[in-house]
């Protein structure tokens, strides 16, 4: 009997203790959602978002112009001297290097993949927040912790399953407490790691057309330069030199 009596303890306290689990972890859930609807809230909602059509660019020595409806994306790349017309969805494209449209077929599938990394990366830095809730991102909360301002943000942890260039990585994102933007983000190239490569401000939000984008940010900062946002663009910016 008495053997039996701890067998039955046991699995009471098992399931007592997973129940807990359970709760903790649809507690901290929750507290996300919270927070990452407070900050699309923040930044003019995700109607909004959707229905942004056109946004262009500058990061690091590119410029880019982005269809978000159709997935056209322009890149201008003057340090190559080359401009790459690529639907992001599709692949389909063309390629041009000094003016003159490269007609191999490898090299254009070679540069056209090369431009829809380039446009992942450098999109990223400027509609991450937007993203928190994509398809194969997984989003925790990590803690509380204070703003270089002294104001209290709330730190969540977004890690990737399969999806990206770079699934490996590993990003921290700052949530200030009082207005509900992302101020700052730390950096891990893997998702393993104990400190990140760097933390940097991501500030200086600005509106354009009726979103929220951070940009032209505090220096050191790095990220997109000279952002516009349109509802009319020349379609001939995606499909001629």
């Amino acid at each position: 009997m008495k053997s039996n009596f701890n067998f039955k303890t046991v699995i009471l306290l098992f399931l007592m203790l997973s129940t807990s689990q359970l709760t903790v972890a649809q507690s901290d859930s929750e507290k996300v959602n919270i927070i990452v609807n407070q900050m699309l809230k923040a930044m003019g909602g995700i109607k909004n978002y959707n229905n942004t059509h056109f946004i262009q660019w500058e990061f690091g020595k590119r410029k880019l112009y982005w269809d978000k409806w159709s997935g056209d994306v322009r890149v201008e790349s003057p340090e190559n001297n080359q401009c790459i017309l690529v639907n992001v969805n599709t692949l389909k494209g063309k390629v041009f290097e000094n003016g003159i449209l490269v007609e191999d077929e490898a090299k254009t599938n070679k540069l056209l993949n090369q431009a829809k990394n380039w446009w992942i990366n450098d999109s990223y830095w400027l509609v991450m927040p937007w993203k928190l809730q994509d398809p194969g991102v997984t989003l925790t909360y990590i803690k509380t912790d204070i703003l270089p301002n002294g104001k209290t943000a709330d730190v969540l942890q977004m890690t990737f399953n399969a999806v990206g260039v770079t699934p490996d990585n590993k990003y921290w994102v700052y949530v200030d407490q009082e207005d509900h933007l992302i101020k700052q983000w730390s950096f891990y190239k893997n998702f393993n790691d104990a400190e990140p490569q760097f933390t940097r401000a991501w500030d200086n939000y600005q509106k354009t057309g009726e979103i929220l984008l951070s940009f032209d940010r505090s220096k050191g900062a790095g990220g997109p330069r000279n952002v516009i946002v349109s509802s009319n663009l020349d379609s001939a910016i995606f499909t001629k030199l």
